[in-house]
């Protein structure tokens, strides 16, 4: 089996083409950035997200087209396919591409505009996981003592 299923964010606008020929087809490429989920064990000098190059066809490829710039969220099943070459020089060159099946939004238009990142936005506990003001430290929302009787539990 070889599925994938990946969250992440454009790190460049996409690149259209269209196939030539009786039924030309939407060829779409981007990239996207994947955070890594541990983020406490990582050092400073290593990376905290993995960048994939993925290739999405037909109407996904016309949806990347349309909707999807650099920065947006998206949330993408598909499958892992080598891209191997020999460069000029006579080298191989191993590389994978993900080609997109299922393709769709991570978050919010609204979200989305405001920047992004929620972590900008709301802050961050000592283990990389975002806050807002009304969320306490290990990521619980905050209940005011008058409703801690109301509730059903």
């Amino acid at each position: 089996m070889n599925k994938v299923i990946m969250m992440g964010r454009l790190t460049r606008d996409p690149e259209v083409r269209y196939s030539s020929g009786e039924n030309s087809m939407a060829i779409a490429k981007f990239s996207i950035a994947v955070d890594r989920r541990n983020r406490r064990q990582q050092t400073d000098d290593q990376p905290t997200a993995d960048f994939f190059n993925c290739t999405a066809f037909g109407k996904q490829g016309e949806f990347v087209e349309k909707y999807l710039k650099k920065g947006t969220k998206i949330l993408l099943t598909g499958r892992v396919q080598n891209d191997n070459y020999t460069n000029k020089n006579g080298e191989k060159v191993y590389s994978v591409q993900i080609i997109v099946e299922e393709l769709e939004f991570a978050e919010s238009k609204a979200a989305s505009a405001q920047g992004g990142s929620t972590y900008a936005q709301q802050g961050q506990g000592d283990d990389g996981i975002p806050f807002s003001g009304t969320e306490s430290q290990e990521g619980f929302m905050n209940i005011p003592n008058a409703i801690k009787e109301e509730l059903p539990f």
